[in-house]
């Protein structure tokens, strides 16, 4: 004994395991490990019906650790379905420092994998970049970004001609936008579901890694030595999100399963909800004529109180 402590052997084949599932109590091996988050990812897109054939799929590929292991693992598994093809979106907000090494890791992969690629820039479309935008208002900076990534996300995804639109969104991710609405008493969103009921008014967003941890995301992309460290966007540190993520990562260690519960809490409460919260009804924006809820879409409420 050379007082080293003994490796956790997997618990389907004792081989070494590099992966401690703490929900389950399962130790995985490498080659475990990747098999498991495949099969789990295919299932969730077979359980919620995400992709049929002959679709074609947009994944919104930033070139951070989810987006690359979405893009990765859908091209993995594209032979369960007929006919489906991807293509890749990449936006460009325009942030000084950090997204320029983003889209080159965006582009090394999109050229390693032979898939097509869409780049779309905030300066393109908006007429100014994201750091132009947040001059004076840097704490507002993630709800001004999601509202613009949102409709570059939408124009990416209609030129590409895209069916669906697949974000990497993992548990972690999910389980924290549902703690954030329930802090915000924001029951509509809570409910809100992308992917239901767009009648061919919007194209469906798809979410395969929402049952899949950001630490197990991490650790398929080492396994498949596709880790790349990147640099955190420097506006995250005003985000409610950064708090709500430390909350919800000690809850997990210390009662597994925890971030799971609350994402099939949402699911009963949306079915819950069905009848009881009316849909809003769909009209059109006054200045652009895109659908929205209200008298303005989201877009052009910002610009107007942006001044643009």
């Amino acid at each position: 004994m050379d007082g080293r402590p003994e490796v956790p052997r997997c618990s389907l084949c004792t081989g070494p395991a590099v992966l401690f599932q703490r929900q389950s109590g399962r130790h995985l091996c490498s080659a475990h490990a990747i098999a498991d988050i495949c099969d789990r990812v295919a299932e969730t897109i077979r359980e919620e019906s995400m992709i049929v054939p002959g679709d074609r799929v947009a994944v919104a590929l930033s070139g951070g650790k989810d987006s690359t292991a979405l893009l990765m693992l859908l091209h993995r598994l594209l032979p369960l379905w007929d006919g489906v093809s991807l293509v890749a979106i990449t936006i460009d907000e325009g942030i000084a420092g950090y997204r320029d090494e983003t889209v080159r890791s965006a582009e090394l992969l999109v050229n390693s994998l032979g898939v097509e690629h869409h780049r779309i820039a905030f300066e393109d479309l908006f007429g100014a970049t994201l750091d132009e935008y947040l001059k004076g208002r840097e704490k507002e900076a993630c709800s001004i970004c999601g509202v613009l990534r949102k409709k570059a996300l939408i124009v990416g995804a209609e030129r590409a001609g895209a069916t669906k639109l697949a974000t990497g969104h993992n548990l972690d991710d999910e389980a924290q936008s549902v703690l954030m609405n329930v802090f915000r008493g924001d029951l509509s969103r809570l409910v809100r579901n992308s992917g239901s009921d767009s009648s061919g008014r919007f194209i469906p967003r798809i979410k395969p890694l929402m049952k899949i941890a950001e630490k197990e995301i991490a650790t398929w992309l080492l396994l498949n030595n596709a880790w790349t460290d990147l640099p955190e966007c420097p506006y995250s540190r005003y985000a409610l999100r950064r708090e709500v993520r430390s909350i919800l990562s000690t809850l997990e260690y210390r009662h597994p399963g925890t971030m799971l519960h609350l994402l099939e809490s949402k699911k009963t409460i949306e079915m819950r909800c069905a009848g009881a919260l009316a849909p809003e009804p769909i009209r059109h924006c006054r200045l652009c004529g895109d659908p929205c809820s209200g008298e303005l879409c989201q877009l052009c409420q910002l610009k107007k109180t942006l001044g643009r």
